[in-house]
C-alpha cells in the first residue's frame, strides 16, 4: 500500500503527497536518448527536415520531425521486432531507458505493484496502413484494418508490459496532444491506490501515407518548405504546426517508496487538471485558463509561485492568441517566462505533452528554460514573455505544462522541484 509522508517543514500536504519522477526515456527528433535530446534542446538544435520515409513530392507539407538514427535491430529485441511496428519500437526503447534511469527492477518488485498508462492517438495509421495491405493483398483474409486499428493502442502498452514484467494496472488514454498529461495523472491515480511504480507518458507516430493524408484533411499542417519558417507558435507569421514523432515515457513513483529505495528524483508531480472547450458555434469560451488554474489549485499552489510554462504552442493565430490571452489573463501580460521547446520537435501527437513535460523536469534539475527557435518576438496580440533563441537561466522551482488536443481537450500539470 502507498505509505504516506510525513509533511516537511514549510510544505504543503498536496506537495507531501505528490508521486515523484524518478526515469526519464526520450525518443525525439531532435535526440534519440534523454540526454542527447536534451543537449539539443539546451542547443537549439531542431530535427524538423525533408521527410525521409515516404516521398511527400504528391503533398503539399513536405517537413517532419523524425527520429533520427533509429535502428530498432539495435534496442529491440529480435522476437518483438515481427509483432511491432515503428512507434511500438520507439515506445519500447523509451520505457527501457526510463527504467533503467529510475534503477528499477520488475523483477524485483511485488507482483502486481508496477503497471504501464501511456496515451496514444495517431501512431494506429502505420499499423493500419499494413493491415489494409495486407487485406487487399490476400483477398481478404485478415481481420479488418479498421478492428485492427481499434486495439492497436491496447497492443502497444500490452508490448510495454509484457517485455518489462510490469504485471500491474495499465492503460491507455486518447486524447490527441494532451494525452502525454492525462496519462500521467492517470498513473497518479493509481498510485494513490498502493500501485508503486507505473511506466507512463506518451509515444507516438504517424509518418505515413495514410497518416500523413489524416494530417493534411485536418487542414492545420504548415505547407512551408523550410524548416526554420514552418512552425511559428505565438508569431505574426504563424501558419500551421509541422509533425513530429517520438515523446517520453516516465517512471512515476509513490515518494514514500522511491525515497526508501534511495532513488534519485527529477521532481514531483503536484498537481494536474482537465477541461474541455464547447462545442464549435456555441459561443462559449476555450478552457485551458481554468485548466490551468484548477492544476495550481489541486497543487496547492498560486500564479505567482510558477517560474515558468511550458506552452502548448499550436502555431495557428487564433489558437495562439487564445492561449496567450489565458496566460496573461491568470498570470498577467508578459509577466512569467514561457517556452515551446516543440519548434524543435514538430508536434507529436500523444508523445508531445510528454516530452514537455521531460523538458520541464530536466528544466528544474539544471535550473535553465530551454528556448522557442525560430518564432521570434510575439505578436502583438500575444502578450507574453516567450523565450526565444536562447536558454535563459533560472531559478526555477516549479513549471506548468499545458496541453490542448484536437477536439476540445486541455490538460494542465504542475511539476515541482523537491
Amino acid at each position: 500500500m502507498t505509505t504516506e509522508t510525513a509533511v516537511r517543514p514549510g510544505a504543503t500536504r498536496h506537495q507531501a503527497l505528490a508521486p515523484v519522477v524518478t526515469g526519464i526515456g526520450v525518443t525525439a527528433p531532435n535526440g534519440l536518448g534523454t540526454e542527447a535530446w536534451w543537449a539539443a534542446v539546451l542547443r537549439g538544435e531542431s530535427g524538423i527536415r525533408p521527410v525521409e520515409r515516404f516521398d511527400t513530392a504528391q503533398y503539399p507539407a513536405k517537413l517532419a520531425g523524425e527520429v533520427p538514427g533509429f535502428d530498432a535491430a539495435a534496442h529491440i529485441p529480435g522476437r518483438l521486432l515481427p509483432q511491432t511496428d515503428h512507434m511500438t519500437r520507439l515506445a519500447l526503447t523509451a520505457a527501457d531507458e526510463a527504467l533503467a534511469d529510475a534503477g528499477v527492477d520488475p523483477a524485483e518488485l511485488p507482483d502486481f505493484s508496477a503497471g504501464v498508462i501511456t496515451a496514444s492517438s495517431a501512431g494506429g495509421f502505420e499499423f493500419g496502413q499494413k493491415e489494409l495491405q495486407a487485406l487487399w493483398s490476400q483477398g481478404g483474409q485478415y481481420v479488418s484494418a479498421y478492428q485492427s486499428f481499434a486495439w492497436f493502442y491496447a497492443v502497444n502498452t500490452g508490448q510495454i508490459s509484457i517485455k518489462n514484467g510490469l504485471r500491474g494496472p495499465s492503460g491507455v488514454i486518447v486524447s490527441e496532444q494532451a494525452g502525454g498529461l492525462d496519462a500521467v495523472a492517470q498513473a497518479r491515480r493509481q498510485l494513490r491506490k498502493g500501485l508503486r511504480v507505473v511506466v507512463t507518458g506518451g509515444v507516438d507516430s504517424s509518418l505515413c501515407p495514410w497518416g500523413w493524408a489524416a494530417h493534411l484533411a485536418g487542414g492545420e499542417l504548415s505547407t512551408s518548405e523550410d524548416p526554420a519558417r514552418a512552425f511559428l507558435p505565438f508569431s505574426a507569421e504563424a501558419d500551421g504546426h509541422v509533425v513530429g514523432e517520438g515523446g517520453a515515457l516516465l517512471v512515476l513513483e509513490d515518494a514514500a517508496a522511491a525515497e526508501a529505495r534511495g532513488a534519485g528524483v527529477y521532481g514531483a508531480i503536484a498537481g494536474y487538471a482537465s477541461t474541455f472547450d464547447p462545442a464549435p458555434g456555441s459561443g462559449g469560451a476555450p478552457r485551458l485558463r481554468a485548466a490551468a488554474e484548477l492544476a495550481l489549485r489541486d497543487a496547492g499552489l498560486t500564479p505567482a509561485d510558477v517560474d515558468v510554462v511550458f506552452a502548448d504552442a499550436a502555431g495557428r493565430r487564433t489558437a495562439d492568441r487564445e492561449e496567450a490571452e489565458a496566460l496573461a489573463g491568470l498570470f498577467g501580460a508578459h509577466a512569467v517566462p514561457v517556452t515551446a521547446p516543440k519548434t524543435m520537435t514538430g508536434r507529436l501527437a500523444a508523445g508531445g505533452a510528454s516530452l514537455d513535460l521531460a523538458a520541464a523536469l530536466l528544466g528544474l534539475r539544471d535550473q535553465v528554460i530551454p528556448p522557442t527557435v525560430n518564432a521570434g518576438a510575439p505578436a502583438d496580440d500575444c502578450p507574453i514573455d516567450l523565450v526565444t533563441e536562447v536558454r535563459r537561466p533560472g531559478p526555477l522551482r516549479t513549471a506548468l505544462v499545458l496541453a490542448r488536443g484536437r477536439g476540445g481537450f486541455n490538460s494542465a500539470v504542475v511539476v515541482r522541484a523537491v
